[in-house]
């Protein structure tokens, strides 16, 4: 596994030039590796369907189909779109982790756990403000 430090990515911006294009919360989750309130985001709560989009640069992360309700107050998915999410090695908390980033610009999506439903046994617990969502 690949640290994030060490990889290029396809979209890359200043630090004021993420500010500028990210809100706040936005910012703080994609670029500062920050995490929002469980419950909070409206995105936990969308059942149409279409695409979950990285809200830094678009690239499309997730299908609706692959959303399901874990309980934990996060969006969370069992598998990606092939070739969408990068993950990394996360020491932070005093603990191992893998974190989930995006491939085209690295922001920072959530983490990955083995606890998710079949067929992949995964959960991409996804920080909503990470994401747009675009309806089919």
């Amino acid at each position: 596994m690949n640290t994030i430090s060490d990889t290029q990515f396809p979209v890359t911006h200043t630090d004021a030039e993420w500010r500028a294009l990210l809100t706040p919360e936005q910012y703080d989750v994609l670029r500062g590796h920050g995490t929002e309130r469980p419950g909070t985001c409206a995105l936990n709560y969308e059942h149409r369907r279409g695409a979950f989009t990285c809200a830094g640069c678009g690239q499309k992360l997730f299908v609706s189909g692959t959303k399901f309700d874990s309980r934990t107050g996060w969006p969370s998915f069992n598998d990606p779109i092939e070739g969408s999410v990068a993950t990394s090695v996360d020491r932070s908390l005093g603990m191992i982790r893998i974190e989930a980033h995006c491939s085209q610009c690295g922001g920072h999506l959530g983490h990955v756990f083995e606890d998710g439903p079949p067929p992949t046994g995964l959960r991409y617990c996804i920080n909503g403000a990470a994401m747009n969502f675009e309806p089919e």
